[in-house]
């Protein structure tokens, strides 16, 4: 593996970074909301015309047809330069989006990308159920035909950002005699439809991200199936070309060790000083600082792997681990430098960071449940990367 740019690579990323540097919204002194929401438009506007708004979709599409090493290029500068991304699009961007190019019809793009990327229909995803998280292809929610549509009944849980959101991708199974991971097919399901029913689950950090769905009786349009009727688990599970390195997060975790110690740093001198009640906390800064640079070393792997046509399989697996328990060691140590103060949540008086470090630690609890349990993760490590038996 190769760290340098070559010099195509090179002029890329000073191109990204001259973006970022000119457009990116910054808020400055005596600016309204109303300010700042208006250059946020517009750098959602400048980003849309270059086709950043999603750099790994076919030019014909809206996108940017970027390369592997471009999205990779593309997405450490953004994360290095803290540059603003629609994080409440990414599931139609870099899920539903890239699924229907690859499985949908022409006329499934054209009613469903354009909305994407102009940012005004946010999409959420219909996967786990109560009975079917990690073994997924055990989910029991059913569509029966009827007619020019499917009814579909059942439960999902876990759908981020269902509350608002306008589309949900969706798995049920259609053949209820087939093999279990046979028998399921992948739908466009409107949220507004009646019969669907959306209750909010609030975490442990008292926030509201996760929602349950509920569906009776819900009618869906045959032509809302992406591909054929009983593939939809070969739809699901397609390997998509767009990146999947994770740099920005890895970039992320670098910033926030960053940040800790410059808090640290500065308060070195006060009577409740982290530091001065624990001295060994200065190790444990340095290991935190040590860990992120090698996520990010996993990262630049997978992108390598990527440049030359591979597909990263239990390469990816490694990653996710490192990184979700990576972030839960960062959060413990931030409360550590905090010592008391990391008590407070946000909206405290007192609380530094905003009450941000606080709840950090508490969200960090799901980092390695969420998108593929830590257990699971470290089953294919041992069967696809090391040759290990299931036994």
């Amino acid at each position: 593996m190769d760290l340098r740019d070559s010099p195509e690579e090179a002029a890329f990323r000073r191109e990204v970074v001259d973006f970022i540097e000119k457009e990116a919204p910054r808020s400055e002194p005596g600016m309204t909301f109303e300010q700042l929401a208006a250059k946020g438009q517009n750098w959602f506007k400048q980003m849309a015309a270059r086709g950043w708004i999603a750099p790994a979709w076919p030019k014909e599409y809206g996108g940017a047809g970027m390369s592997q090493i471009q999205q990779f290029i593309f997405n450490e500068e953004m994360a290095m330069h803290r540059a603003p991304r629609p994080a409440h699009l990414i599931i139609g961007l870099g899920m539903a989006g890239p699924t229907i190019i690859v499985h949908g019809t022409e006329e499934q793009k054209q009613r469903w990308l354009p909305g994407m990327l102009a940012g005004t229909d946010i999409w959420c995803q219909g996967y786990s159920e109560p009975e079917a998280g990690s073994d997924l292809a055990s989910l029991r929610t059913r569509a029966v035909k009827d007619g020019d549509d499917y009814v579909i009944n059942g439960q999902k849980i876990w759908s981020t950002i269902a509350h608002i959101a306008k589309w949900m991708i969706c798995l049920a199974r259609t053949d209820a005699e087939a093999p279990k991971h046979k028998g399921i097919s992948y739908f466009v399901i409107d949220m507004k439809s009646p019969g669907l029913d959306v209750r909010p689950l609030t975490n442990m950090a008292d926030t509201h991200e996760f929602n349950e769905v509920f569906f009776d009786n819900v009618r869906v349009p045959k032509g809302n199936i992406v591909g054929e009727e009983n593939r939809g688990w070969y739809v699901g599970m397609t390997t998509l070309d767009f990146e999947r390195s994770s740099v920005g997060s890895a970039v992320g975790m670098r910033q926030e060790v960053e940040e800790m110690i410059e808090y640290a740093i500065n308060n070195q001198d006060k009577p409740t000083s982290a530091l001065k009640l624990n001295p060994t906390l200065r190790l444990e800064m340095a290991d935190r600082l040590i860990e992120s640079e090698v996520g990010r070393m996993l990262s630049y792997r997978i992108a390598s792997m990527q440049g030359r046509g591979l597909i990263p399989n239990y390469e990816a697996s490694v990653l996710k681990v490192y990184s979700a328990e990576l972030h839960q060691r960062i959060a413990r140590t931030k409360t550590k430098v905090m010592g008391m103060y990391a008590q407070l949540r946000p909206g405290e008086p007192m609380a530094p960071y905003m009450g941000a470090w606080c709840h950090q630690y508490i969200r960090s609890i799901g980092y390695t449940i969420e998108a593929g349990t830590s257990e699971i993760q470290r089953n294919i490590i041992a069967q696809r990367g090391l040759g290990l038996s299931r036994d």
